[in-house]
């Protein structure tokens, strides 16, 4: 029986890649380089540091990860406020899986400042989560099944006991690899690049009945 939810952020419960993607881009217009869109892509869902670092091996530059980053989320700070909205039906979703009992977990491979930034401006409270894990919090990030292994651990459950919330095709594998079932939202990724999961939906405002009932 399920017993637990584990959610990921980006692309479940909010889009920022459009805003995480500019903060980047003009982080790295900072340092000289014209980065595209297209750049990041391969790096959806991995971590702001594979997310940033890999474009930066891309163009054959070295940059210190800690640094650029922390550019980058400020940027990124500044650029989300007032645009940054909750994806239709996360926050309902979100209180259905309280309303019936099931302990949940936020899971998501972002660093804990972009986690708590992006929480605060789409109205989720951190508090609606009986666990957080980020991705300062593994070693090894998706499509690793490390953090949803860690998420399960943390709330007590056993990860063939929990459903996890994704859209990346990288988070999907992370998720399966863990032993969890798997609700897979498109939007980032096509639909039929997420046949792995379990169950698919639109949007979490179509969440099929059975997904949170087996």
């Amino acid at each position: 029986m399920i017993k637990g939810v584990l959610f990921d952020m980006d692309g479940v419960l909010a889009d920022s890649e459009q805003y995480i993607c500019k903060a980047a881009i003009m982080m790295f217009e900072e340092l000289g380089l014209r980065a595209v869109p297209d750049d990041f892509k391969p790096f959806v869902g991995t971590g702001e540091n594979r997310y940033i670092g890999g474009v930066a091996e891309k163009y054959g530059i070295r940059v210190d990860i800690d640094k650029v980053k922390a550019r980058t989320y400020e940027i990124y700070q500044t650029i989300i406020r007032g645009n940054l909205k909750p994806l239709p039906g996360a926050a309902e979703m979100v209180n259905r899986c309280r309303n019936l009992g099931l302990k949940l977990a936020l899971a998501t491979s972002a660093d804990r400042i972009k986690m708590i930034a992006n929480l605060n401006e789409i109205g989720i409270p951190v508090i609606s989560f009986d666990a957080i894990i980020t991705g300062l919090d593994v070693v090894n990030k998706k499509p690793y099944p490390d953090i949803y292994i860690r998420a399960a651990d943390e709330l007590g459950l056993k990860t063939a006991e929990c459903l996890v919330v994704e859209d990346a095709i990288s988070g999907i594998t992370a998720a399966k690899r863990a032993g969890c079932r798997c609700l897979a939202v498109s939007g980032s990724f096509d639909s039929t690049l997420l046949s792995e999961a379990d169950w698919i939906c639109d949007s979490l405002e179509d969440a099929p009945e059975e997904a949170l009932n087996w």
